[in-house]
């Protein structure tokens, strides 16, 4: 049992949330950053930053809706220096691999005066089941701008393990940790790992980037999130990711979870069938 008070800004995230879970079983207090959280936190709204950091020592730091997004490193950067003064020096970054501007925020918080971690991640697995590819899914055929290049998926529950053992152990102030998932795939390949998983045919399409857009933005997907999604889309899976690296086993000892185990696991649930878990 520690005293010591965790913030978990986006603790009903993908990540946040698997967080919460291992520090409270852990017996670590913990409180949830949220516009809906007891002690409310909105990136949009800096007045809401100093209550939620009040008797914190650390924090882990999700920037909502990502790094790439503009005036995300300012936002890191006004975070950090109301951190400090609220006296929270441990700070966590949720970080995206191969992204530009994700790295200018990594190093706003490099030189903000905080005890600092960079956790910079691949794609999820768990967009596929937690998220906006989730329903293609579930209709059988997922349409991408995303060709052949092969992204190293990595699990939330990976990423979640690695946070939670950087906030609860020595060694890892001033470290950026890159994860990725053991092996290559293509977004195909991943539709095909599904596949097999559930037992039923999902197919895969590439579409260009603008019809994708259009599609988004049919569906009611605010402007600025559309053209995330295109820079995600078009830049960061130009290849400059195809590669894998060693951060979990680095952190856990471990070997990552490997995208076949995550969809055969996600299948039992149901999710992918209608069901929920």
């Amino acid at each position: 049992m520690t005293d010591q008070l965790t913030l978990v800004i986006g603790g009903n995230g993908k990540t946040g949330s698997r967080l919460v879970q291992r520090l409270t079983a852990e017996d670590r207090p913990v409180r949830i950053g949220s516009r809906s959280g007891g002690v409310p936190f909105d990136w949009n709204d800096p007045a809401t930053w100093a209550p939620a950091l009040e008797d914190v020592d650390a924090a882990y730091v999700s920037y909502y809706p990502d790094l790439a997004a503009p005036g995300a490193p300012a936002a890191i950067g006004a975070f950090a220096e109301t951190a400090l003064k609220s006296g929270t020096r441990r700070l966590v970054l949720l970080s995206g691999r191969g992204e530009e501007e994700a790295q200018a925020s990594e190093q706003v918080l490099a030189e903000s005066g905080a005890d600092w971690t960079v956790i910079r991640c691949s794609w999820f697995n768990q967009n596929f089941s937690e998220s906006y590819l989730l329903d293609p899914i579930r209709a059988g055929h997922l349409y991408l701008p995303a060709g052949d290049v092969g992204e190293p998926f990595v699990d939330a529950d990976d990423i979640a393990d690695v946070a939670a053992a950087v906030l609860t152990q020595d060694g890892h102030i001033g470290q950026v940790h890159e994860l990725t998932g053991p092996r290559l795939l293509s977004f195909a390949d991943a539709v095909a790992a599904i596949s097999a998983a559930t037992g039923r045919t999902v197919g895969y399409t590439r579409i260009p980037v603008e019809d994708f857009a259009a599609a988004m933005t049919a569906e009611g997907v605010p402007d600025d999130e559309v053209e995330l999604l295109k820079y995600l889309f078009t830049s960061v899976l130009d290849g400059r990711n195809a590669q894998v690296c060693d951060g979990v086993q680095q952190v856990l000892g471990r070997p990552a979870r490997d995208f076949a185990d995550y969809a055969r696991d996600t299948a039992a649930t149901g999710i992918w069938t209608g069901g929920r878990p």
